[in-house]
């Protein structure tokens, strides 16, 4: 029986108000209006910038439907939509990509300017929800909402991928992945033979790893204060482990001294302006590059002293890897399936939809690096 052009109830997972847990519910999930495809989420991820948004240091609207990082099937289109069908597998893009803005078309742009993902409202292109729960609308988050069974995206935010793509390994192409790898070989261009910091070795931290790598670099410092994270790190192409901790000096210091001036790139994947200016003062002071990945708190500001830049170095940041997504994630997912990297290092704990809380947990606890919540 098809539900095209009908109201959806499914069952979600709601934030209702800051720092609480997520409340499985059933909601109601309207129809794709003009331009907007309605998807059945198989696979999601739990992202760092999920919680960032659980805890109020990223802001967003309550109540909301979070989740970002997923995969699943086109269940109906709205009017007018022509890059997906009823079937397609997909993943849903949490930095749309619309073909006709100056960012869009710009070569090196990625940040949509019509459909921002980061404009706060919560809400569809024109102004309202799809999704509703007990008669009240309920918030959209960054252009997806992964965190229900059904989700409703305007056509820019989704691409289509392999039919036979794994939605629980490949969901990770939506952020994480993609975000991590795309900083090293997209965004700071490592070169063959360069030397690299990582600071920060969660999900999106091996991920630049693994793009640090496969560009080539011959030395990749991670840096982090959980020992735990090191092992795994170092399976995936880490050649030295550096917990900050362990020293009573500043860590750039450190860096600059094992490298003998500094590292040429240097990754802050967490999310702290301390971290962040470490990052910056770890690269070389006249050639290194620094490379912005983790999401600061919203009312964050950062202070730095201007010679860290007047001598040469670049500062730059990166939203989702620099990729314009709509034409990359496609492309990503085929290079998975040609086994040109694998994302199962990555996967440390896979879970049914209803244990998001625990998943929350494990995240938080510094236990899990990703997450899948299985529907």
């Amino acid at each position: 029986m098809s539900t095209a052009g009908k109201v959806i109830k499914c069952k979600a997972a709601i934030c209702l108000e800051v720092n609480k847990p997520f409340s499985i519910v059933e909601i109601e999930v309207a129809p794709p209006k003009a331009q907007e495809v309605r998807i059945k989420i198989l696979a999601t991820g739990i992202c760092r910038s999920d919680d960032h948004a659980v805890n109020g240091s990223l802001y967003a609207p309550f109540p909301i439907i979070l989740g970002h990082e997923a995969a699943g099937v086109v269940e109906s289109v709205g009017e007018g939509v022509t890059s997906v069908k009823p079937g397609d597998k997909v993943i849903p893009l949490f930095v749309p990509q619309c073909g006709e803005c100056n960012t869009c078309l710009h070569p090196r742009g990625n940040l949509c300017t019509r459909h921002n993902f980061a404009d706060g409202r919560g809400l569809m292109p024109d102004g309202t929800s799809r999704f509703t729960y007990k008669g009240k609308a309920v918030h959209h988050f960054a252009c997806t909402s992964t965190f229900t069974e059904y989700t409703v995206v305007h056509e820019s935010a989704v691409a289509k991928i392999d039919a036979a793509a794994p939605p629980e390994k490949i969901c990770l192409i939506g952020c994480g992945f993609s975000t991590g790898y795309g900083s090293a070989v997209k965004t700071a261009q490592v070169e063959p033979g360069s030397t690299c910091a990582v600071f920060g070795l969660g999900g999106v931290g091996l991920s630049v790893v693994m793009g640090c790598k496969a560009a080539g670099a011959s030395r990749i410092i991670g840096v982090d204060i959980n020992k735990d994270k090191f092992a795994k790190a170092k399976e995936l192409g880490v050649t030295d482990c550096v917990n900050p901790k362990d020293f009573d000096k500043p860590i750039q210091d450190v860096l600059i001294e094992m490298t003998k001036g500094g590292v040429d790139y240097s990754f802050e994947v967490i999310g702290r302006t301390e971290t962040m200016t470490a990052a910056l003062a770890s690269c070389h002071m006249n050639y290194g590059t620094s490379v912005i990945v983790g999401l600061a708190p919203s009312a964050s500001q950062i202070t730095f002293h201007p010679m860290l830049l007047f001598t040469g170095r670049t500062w730059k940041g990166a939203v989702f890897g620099s990729w314009k997504s709509k034409e990359a994630v496609p492309k990503l997912v085929s290079d998975f399936m040609a086994k040109k990297f694998t994302l199962d290092p990555l996967i440390t704990h896979t879970l049914p939809f209803d244990k998001i809380n625990e998943g929350f947990e494990l995240l938080r606890t510094g236990k899990s690096i990703r997450t899948v919540l299985l529907f």
